[in-house]
C-alpha cells in the first residue's frame, strides 16, 4: 500500500527524464575520521584524578567531557562507532564531504564557553559563518519567505506576504522574547531533579500559556496561512509536532534574531574535531569502536562499564550521552530501575523518524540558499500522518541543506553538496524501509527537480541515504526516531529523564533524551547542567566520595 501511495510521484520522475539512468550510488565510504586518543589507557595508576566515563561522543558527551576535565576529572569518552561525533559525525564520499546530522548552529557562545573552560579561544580553531538569509521557505503555491537577522528585512517580508499581519508580528516578537527568558534562560538552566522545582515553576508555565501549541499561537496571531507555518514549524528541528509542541518553542524567533544562525566552515565536523582536541589537551581520551554493553552498578552506585568485548572499565562516575531511553532499557539492569521500567519506556511518545538523502552533483545551483525549506501541499494533515497516524504519506515537506553555498571546499570544483531531510513516522509505522528507500528517494528527487533543482537527476554523481533503520542501528534509537522523546509538556523538564539519574547514584544523563531536550543548544545545555550536580574533583577527594 505504501509503495502504491508513492508510485504517482515516481512515475512523474521517470516521465520527466526517461532516458536518465539511476544515479550512481557509491558503496559506504570510509568515514571522515576525527583523530582520537585511542592509545590513552583506561586505567592510569599514576593519575590521581577521579575517573569519569562518558558513554557516547555526540555534542552532549563531548561537552560533558570538556566540563568534567575542567573540573579536575580524568575522562574517558567511549564511542561505539568508528568516529567521534555521534549524530554530528561526518562522512566523505567521491570527493564530497557530508555532515550526517546537525547543520544549524545557534547560540554559539555555548561552544565558545567550552573553549574558554579549556583555556583556549574557539576562534583559533573554528570559523563560524552566518548565511544570509538564515533560511528560505518555499510554499506549495510558489511564494516564498526569507528569514534573516535583519529586523527591517523581516518586517518587509511579513508585509510582502500579508501587510495586515504586521501588528501581529510585532506582538509575536515581544512574546517570543518573554518566552525565551523563561523557557531557555530559566527552565533550561535548572536540572529539575525534584518535583518541587516543577511545582515552583508551574505558575510561570500557566502565565506563558504553555498548554497551547506553537501552531495555535501562530494561528491566533497571523491571519495568513503561510505566516502561520513560517512561525510554527521550528519544533520539527527537535523532533516536535507543531500541532502539539508547547508554544514555549516560539522562543526560536527571538533566539535566531538575537544571536543569528551560523555554520562552521569545514562542516559541523570541524566543531567535533575541535572538541576532541580540547579533551586531548586536558590529558583525557576519546576512544572509538568502544561499544558499552552495561553500566556496572554496585550497592546502587555506578562503578563503571562493561564493553561488548568483555572489558571492564572502572569509574567514579558515569555520564551517558547514549539515548536516554536506550540507556535505561539496555545498559542499566532492570533490577535497579523503578521509574524507567521497560513498560514505561515502551509507553512514552517518541519523536518522528527522519529520511535523509545525501547527494553530490556535478554542477552549481547558485540561486539556492544554504538552508531551504520546501513545504508540501498539506501542513496540518501531513503532521498528523507523521506523528499520530504513523503513516508514510504520498506528500512531504523537505529541509534542503546546500553547505557549498557558504563553503565550496566541501565538494570538488564546480560541484555542489546537498542533503535533504524528510520528516517521516518512526518505526511504529511498520514501513519496510529496506524496500521503500529507493522509491521514496526518487519521489523526493522528482519534487526537488520540479521545484528548485532543475536537471537534478542528470547531475547526481554520488548518493547515500539514511532511514529510521539506520538511526536505530547506528545511534541506538529504540524506534528509529531522530530526537528521542517527543517534546510535549508531560515529557519536558521534570517529566523528562533527569540529568541526575533517578535510579542510580553516580549516573548522569546528557543529550537529546535528557532535560532540557534535543537540538544543539539543548544538548549543550544538558552538559552545562552537570556543573550544578557533579562536585568539583577536589571537593570529591576532600570528602572521600565513593
Amino acid at each position: 500500500m505504501l509503495t502504491a501511495e508513492l508510485r504517482p510521484a515516481v512515475r512523474r520522475a521517470a516521465a520527466s527524464s526517461p532516458e536518465v539512468p539511476p544515479p550512481k550510488v557509491s558503496p559506504p565510504a570510509a568515514a571522515a575520521r576525527v583523530t582520537c586518543d585511542a592509545g590513552r589507557p583506561f586505567e592510569d595508576p599514576h593519575d590521581p584524578r577521579p575517573h569519569a566515563v562518558v558513554i557516547g561522543s555526540g555534542f552532549g558527551g563531548l561537552a560533558a567531557a570538556v566540563r568534567l576535565g575542567a573540573r579536575g576529572y580524568r575522562v574517558s569518552v567511549l564511542e561505539r562507532n568508528e568516529q567521534a561525533g555521534g549524530r554530528a559525525s561526518v562522512f566523505r564520499q567521491d570527493g564530497f564531504t557530508f555532515d550526517a546530522g546537525p547543520t544549524i548552529i545557534t547560540l554559539p557562545h555555548l561552544f565558545e564557553e567550552l573553549w574558554t573552560l579549556a583555556g583556549r579561544r574557539m576562534a583559533d580553531d573554528v570559523t563560524l559563518a552566518a548565511p544570509d538569509p538564515f533560511y528560505k521557505l518555499h510554499f506549495a503555491d510558489g511564494s516564498h519567505f526569507a528569514c534573516s537577522g535583519d529586523p527591517a528585512a523581516m518586517r518587509a517580508e511579513v508585509a510582502r506576504l500579508s501587510p495586515r499581519d504586521l501588528p501581529g508580528y510585532e506582538r509575536f516578537l515581544r512574546q517570543s522574547e518573554r518566552i525565551y527568558r523563561f523557557a531557555f534562560e530559566e527552565l533550561g538552566q535548572k536540572p529539575f531533579s525534584s518535583f518541587a522545582e516543577m511545582i515552583k515553576a508551574g505558575p510561570r508555565f500557566a502565565f506563558h500559556r504553555a498548554e497551547k501549541s506553537v501552531f495555535r499561537f501562530a494561528a491566533e496571531t497571523f491571519s495568513d496561512k503561510r505566516l502561520q507555518i513560517a512561525f510554527s514549524f521550528h519544533p520539527l528541528f527537535i523532533g516536535g509536532d507543531p500541532l502539539n509542541a508547547t508554544r514555549l518553542y516560539a522562543l526560536v524567533s527571538y533566539l535566531e534574531g538575537r544571536w543569528g544562525v551560523h555554520w562552521a566552515m569545514g562542516g559541523t565536523g570541524a566543531l567535533v574535531a575541535g572538541l576532541v582536541d580540547l579533551i586531548k589537551g586536558q590529558a583525557n581520551g576519546v576512544h572509538t569502536d568502544c561499544d558499552v554493553a552495561e553500566i556496572l552498578v554496585e550497592d546502587g552506585h555506578a562503578r563503571g562499564v562493561r564493553l561488548g568485548d568483555g572489558r571492564v572499565i572502572n569509574a567514579d562516575l558515569v555520564v551517558s550521552n547514549a539515548d536516554a531511553l536506550y540507556t535505561y532499557k539496555h545498559l542499566v539492569p532492570s533490577r535497579w530501575r523503578k521509574r524507567w521500567t521497560d513498560a514505561r519506556i515502551d509507553r512514552v511518545r517518541y519523536s518522528m523518524g527522519l529520511f535523509v538523502w545525501y547527494f553530490g552533483v556535478n554542477r552549481r545551483y547558485e540561486d539556492v540558499a544554504h538552508h531551504s525549506i520546501l513545504l508540501g501541499p498539506r501542513y496540518e494533515g501531513l503532521l498528523r500522518d507523521i506523528f499520530r497516524r504513523k503513516k508514510l504519506a504520498q506528500d512531504f515537506s523537505l529541509y534542503l541543506h546546500r553547505p557549498t553555498a557558504t563553503d565550496p571546499s566541501l565538494a570538488p570544483p564546480g560541484c555542489d553538496a546537498f542533503y535533504v531531510l524528510s520528516p517521516v513516522p518512526n518505526l511504529d509505522s511498520g514501513t519496510d524501509w529496506t524496500g521503500m528507500s529507493e522509491t521514496y528517494r526518487r519521489a523526493i528527487s522528482s519534487a526537488l527537480e520540479s521545484r528548485l533543482l532543475p536537471g537534478l537527476e542528470r547531475a547526481i554523481v554520488t548518493s547515500k541515504v539514511m532511514t529510521p533503520l539506520d538511526f536505530r542501528d547506528r545511534f541506538n534509537a529504540l524506534k528509529g526516531e531522530g530526537f528521542s522523546l517527543e517534546p510535549v509538556i508531560l515529557q519536558s523538564a521534570w517529566f523528562r529523564p533527569h540529568n541526575v539519574s533517578e535510579e542510580i547514584s553516580g549516573l548522569y544523563l546528557v543529550g537529546a533524551g535528557a532535560h532540557p531536550g534535543a537540538g544543539v543548544p539543548g544538548v549543550l545545555s544538558s552538559a552545562r547542567l552537570l556543573d550544578q550536580v557533579i562536585p568539583h574533583a577536589n571537593m570529591r577527594r576532600a570528602r572521600g566520595a565513593p
